[in-house]
């Protein structure tokens, strides 16, 4: 992909992923009315996606419930800000081994592995118009914890992706990713042009320094659209990076907890920052109405 910025961004705003970052701030929404006012003060502050996963109410904890999922997605719908629905699909492929002189049984606490069809439940009905596919398994920052998408469960939750009409995010968070998101284009299972989310920094994947986030931007074909995302401090240097490198943006929560050093952010406040940097380049922030045009999405009412 040559080197040529972008002039019309749309900024995604991941409002609270399955990490352990609720009891660090009082901003981190839990309950699913939380997250989509969360989600829809983004929507307003510039953000023409929102990503959402979806917590335990009362621990904070990720979840998979189906009635939250319809819940956050219900209030999205019918608030007066229109906004692209981006729901997880991430959830449901956890294994926690154990000791390294006993690596079995897996630990119960943390292993949470289902199939392809219960980890695309909430996505069949809900019917965003996005849903993430995480396109390989990677080891995490914990020391035996690893995010497990097989080839075969991803052609099997790609297949249904397409077939309900939603259109995945491919989360790369290596170029390894990258090449198997190709293949799947290639094989059918997804259609193409894709849109990818190039994630870096995120312990053991692509680290977030230029010249490897450089080799991920080269590795996504010229007619796919990409956007990008670097967690904690590096969260607003990306956002120009992304830009100049020809992408889109991705702040919010999930990666990232603070506005400046010091001072805890909201998801709005994030957003605010982005389009100040994007505006402030000389980009031009662009809306959901034009995202779904540029990407082919259709708005629908959940099932």
């Amino acid at each position: 992909m040559p080197l040529e910025m972008n002039k019309e961004v749309f900024v995604t705003c991941a409002v609270t992923g399955s990490g352990g970052t609720q009891d660090r701030s009082p901003h981190v929404p839990r309950s699913p009315k939380d997250i989509a006012e969360s989600a829809i003060a983004a929507a307003k502050a510039g953000a023409a996606v929102v990503h959402c996963h979806v917590r335990d109410p009362d621990s904070g904890a990720p979840s998979r419930r189906l009635d939250l999922y319809r819940e956050v997605t219900d209030r999205i719908r019918d608030a007066e800000v229109d906004v692209v629905l981006n729901l997880t699909a991430g959830m449901g492929g956890d294994m926690v081994f154990g000791p390294t002189s006993s690596p079995l049984p897996l630990r119960e606490t943390g292993t949470d592995m289902v199939g392809a069809e219960e980890r695309v439940a909430h996505v069949a009905e809900c019917l965003p118009e996005i849903c993430t596919l995480d396109c390989g398994t990677m080891n995490f920052a914990e020391a035996d914890y690893v995010m497990t998408n097989t080839p075969g469960m991803l052609r099997a939750m790609g297949g249904m992706m397409t077939e309900l009409g939603v259109k995945p995010e491919i989360e790369a968070f290596d170029t390894g990713h990258l090449w198997f998101a190709k293949q799947l284009v290639q094989e059918g299972v997804l259609d193409g042009p894709a849109l990818v989310q190039l994630c870096m920094g995120v312990p053991w994947g692509a680290p977030d320094d230029l010249n490897t986030f450089m080799a991920m931007v080269n590795n996504v074909p010229d007619d796919w659209t990409f956007s990008a995302f670097a967690l904690g401090r590096n969260q607003m240097a990306y956002v120009a990076a992304s830009v100049l490198a020809g992408g889109n943006v991705r702040v919010g929560l999930e990666d990232n907890l603070w506005l400046e050093k010091g001072v805890l952010a909201t998801n709005a406040q994030l957003v605010e920052k982005a389009v100040g940097i994007i505006e402030g380049m000389g980009a031009r922030v662009i809306g959901p109405a034009e995202v779904r045009e540029k990407l082919g999405l259709v708005k629908r009412a959940p099932r």
